[in-house]
This record gives structure tokens, sequence and C-alpha cells, in this order.
């Protein structure tokens, strides 16, 4: 198979997914990886055995390099991703897509104008937990779905990040940092959003880092770390959505749960490619676990992999750069409904993103 040559710019925490899931992906060739510590981005190079290390600038500059990886951190997803485009090279950025709507829509403007794709993460919901669960929903197992819940409860990360200062900055908080994982999944499985209702506060306005090499340092909350709405689909179905940095040991009985005329679903973490479907349905008499049909084992790059794909086979990619608007349109929604006391009603409709293939080889990514 012809590999598509790929560069990544960012060799911080996340990076080292990238490296190793991509070997999953036969298509998948990463030839450089930059940052604008050259020293951190020839120390990544020679770890994960990529042939250069460089500055972003040399990396752009390089014409085999067909798609960017933006590994950055949230601020600066927007400059580095237009970058990548006036170079002429597709570009998949880190999850938010940008930090703002007109940062999102400028990017996707200019890549059209230029002819290459954005995508964005995350692509966790092309993993075989999400697509088990929107195949069971589409094939109508719990019948027509109603309502839901999505929570990501948890205390925050300073407890373990290196650098995690900018996780409650603007462009950070639980709804911009997890909320995509959350958000793409309840897209994927049940469509566009008509509306959302938000409230959001800052509940723990200063927090004290305690992992190294920061331990000690203050951090001034400066975006919200509680978030909770309400979102409605133009199917009608109802989802109560719920994002926190403030809680502890938070109980739920999945991470989202779908419940339908016909019974409920429990969907697994999406901030995980795998994990168990379970299904209650009217007449069992407990929940039960639906048999999986996509390939296990698929990691962060399956979203790349997929764009790989589709620019050799002239089709749509899954993880895009207008579903990623979207997914930030709909998490903005919910701090702007808070601001206003009124609902937000999404710029866009994204329609579902096509399902995953089932069957064929494993890492090759067909329409």
């Amino acid at each position: 198979m012809k590999t598509t040559k790929i560069g990544i710019i960012g060799a911080g925490n996340i990076s080292g997914a990238y490296f190793g899931c991509s070997k999953t992906f036969p298509i998948m060739e990463i030839v450089a990886v930059a940052d604008l510590d050259v020293a951190r981005a020839k120390a990544a190079a020679e770890k994960h055995g990529v042939a250069k290390g460089c500055s972003p600038d040399e990396l752009l500059a390089d014409p085999s390099i067909e798609i960017v990886i933006n590994l950055t951190i949230p601020a600066a997803h927007f400059s580095v991703a237009l970058a990548a485009v006036n170079a002429g090279k597709h570009v998949v950025n880190e999850k938010p897509l940008t930090v703002t709507r007109a940062q999102a829509q400028e990017l996707l403007a200019a890549a059209k104008k230029k002819g290459v794709r954005v995508g964005g993460a995350p692509d966790t919901f092309l993993g075989s937990g999400q697509q088990t669960a929107r195949k069971a929903i589409d094939d109508g197992l719990i019948g027509k779905p109603i309502c839901g819940t999505a929570f990501m409860l948890c205390p925050g990360h300073e407890s373990w990040h290196p650098s995690p200062e900018f996780y409650y900055q603007p462009g950070g908080g639980p709804m911009l940092d997890m909320g995509p994982y959350y958000m793409t999944s309840l897209i994927n499985l049940l469509g566009p959003i008509k509306r959302i209702a938000g409230i959001a506060g800052i509940v723990k306005p200063d927090r004290t880092i305690t992992s190294a090499p920061l331990n000690g340092k203050k951090i001034d909350v400066q975006t919200p770390d509680h978030v909770a709405g309400t979102v409605e689909f133009v199917s009608g179905a109802i989802v109560t959505v719920v994002m926190s940095f403030a809680t502890y040991r938070g109980a739920a009985p999945a991470p989202i749960v779908i419940y339908g005329t016909q019974g409920t679903l429990h969907v697994p973490d999406p901030n995980g490619f795998d994990g168990t479907v379970r299904v209650y349905k009217l007449g069992d008499s407990d929940f039960s676990d639906v048999p999986v049909v996509h390939h296990k084992g698929y990691g962060r790059s399956a979203g790349v992999a997929d764009l790989a794909h589709a620019l050799r086979e002239n089709r749509p990619h899954r993880a895009s750069g207008d579903l990623a608007y979207a997914v930030l349109d709909s998490m903005l929604g919910f701090l702007d409904s808070s601001d206003s006391g009124t609902a937000y009603h999404p710029i866009t409709q994204i329609q579902r993103p096509a399902p995953m293939p089932i069957g064929g080889q494993l890492g090759v990514i067909e329409g």
C-alpha cells in the first residue's frame, strides 16, 4: 500500500498516542515531528523512530508531507492549522477545532479556497464501542430514542497533568476539553441538534497543582469548571449533559445512556475507542452485552487514516472539519445559553458521518 506522508506539530503529552496508534494503519507514514522547542521535537523523533525532528516552519516547507496533525494547545490550534492550510497541507486538529466560532469559520473557508481538507478530533467515535452503539440504535434495538444522559464528572487535571494551567483558561474547561468526546458521540448516535439550554459556573476558582513539575503552583480559574444543560435533537430526543472539573467519584450507570421507546442502551466512555455496549429491552430481566461487529483495537489516528483513505477514494472523511465545527458551536452554545438565559440554536445542523465499514482488513478504513 502506498503510504501518505504525515507530519506532527506539537510534541507534547498527547503526541505519544498518535505515534503509537498510527502503526495500526498501513496508509500512515509519520515522517516528521515539529515543536517550537526543536530539541523536544528531535527527542520525540528519536524516541518514536521518525526521520526528522524540526521547527514548525521547516515541517510546513516539506513538499512531501500531505497531512499535518496539529497537537498544539487549544489557543494555538487556529494559527497553526491556518499556516498548514496556507502551505497547501490537509490538517487535522486535536480538539477543540479552534476556541472561537470565527476562527473555525475562517479556517474552513481558507481550506475550501486552497482545495485542502480539515479534520478534527476526537476520532474515538470511529471505534468499536461507539460504532456498535450506533448500529444498535440504527437497527431499532431500543426503539425510537427519546432521551438520555451524558455525564463527565471528575475533579480536574491538576493532580496528574504536568502542565494543567491551560485547562482553566478560556478555550479550556470541562466543556471544551472533554465535551468534544461527548458531543461528537451524541451527534454520531442521534444526529443534528435543534437547541441547547445551559448553565455554567466557576465552582472552584482557586486551585493548586499537585503534579510534578509544578507542584504547589496556584491556578486562577478563568473559565467555567462545571457546565450543565439540556440538548434537544432534531429527532426529538432530549439529552441531559453535565461536564465537570469539580466533582469527586461521580456515579452514573454509564458515561452515556440512551433511553428508547423499547429499551435502554449503555454507551461506553467516548474518550476511548472500544468498550462494552449494554442493552436492556422490554421483557428482559437485566442488561446484556451487545455483540461487537466492528474492529477493536483502533486508537488516536483513526480519523487521520480515514482522511488519507478518503482522499484516495474521493469521498467525505468522517472526522471532518464540519463535524468538529458543529461540535464546537454546540459546546459554546452551552456557555452562550448560560450567559444569555435563553436557549441557543446551532448555526449548522450537521448530519451524521457515515458509519464505519463492517468487516474488511484491520487498519484499512474504506468508505
